[in-house]
């Protein structure tokens, strides 16, 4: 996504015309990723490639635009780890290999930052005044995980066959839809985290 874009957004590599974005596109992609970060209950994937594509290739745009969607991206980021940070780490420590990061470099030291003055100030100020016993904490256990069965609303960008809404219980039979392209739908996050991911939906 390093391809070099002229000023009226067409590509200054002609060869590499198949895999240029014009700056409204790149843009698109920004926001998306933005949306889908504030809408859904866990932490996605990290997306800082998009962002530093912006930021390079759309230099010639309005600054404050570069930095109210960076701070607005990155604020959002933030929060989340701040929100479900045993979680998180735990996650990447568990990502097989080849898996992509959720986090950027940046994201994972503030994440273990974080997650060591946690451990600090609990030790500090609270458990240090419990018994033997009770001075240690499992973060993982004390933290709550994102609620994936939240529901959130969705645009389908590219038509789905069989999606499982929801499994077949004693209660009641499964129930499979299809998503049209365009529709707008809501749904648990759950069982449209998949399509979130692949750029299948876009959370809204």
């Amino acid at each position: 996504m390093s391809d070099a874009l002229s000023d009226d957004g067409s590509d200054i590599n002609q060869d590499d015309s198949q895999d240029v974005m014009t700056p409204a596109e790149l843009i698109a992609k920004l926001e998306e990723a933005w949306l889908n970060e504030k809408f859904s209950p866990e932490l996605l994937e990290n997306k800082s490639e998009v962002v530093e594509c912006v930021m390079e290739q759309l230099t010639h745009m309005e600054s404050n635009l570069q930095r109210v969607k960076k701070a607005a991206t990155c604020a959002l980021v933030c929060k989340k780890i701040e929100k479900f940070f045993p979680h998180v780490l735990e996650r990447e420590k568990s990502r097989v290999e080849g898996q992509p990061s959720l986090l950027s470099p940046e994201e994972f030291a503030f994440a273990k930052e974080y997650y060591t003055n946690t451990e600090t100030y609990l030790k500090a100020v609270a458990l240090k005044r419990m018994p033997l016993n009770l001075q240690t904490v499992d973060l993982l256990k004390a933290v709550p995980e994102p609620c994936l069965d939240s529901f959130v609303f969705l645009r389908v960008k590219e038509k789905q066959e069989n999606i499982l809404v929801e499994p077949e219980t004693d209660d009641q039979r499964e129930y499979i839809v299809d998503l049209e392209e365009g529709s707008q739908h809501l749904m648990r996050y759950r069982t449209v985290a998949p399509l979130v991911s692949s750029g299948a939906v876009q959370l809204i």
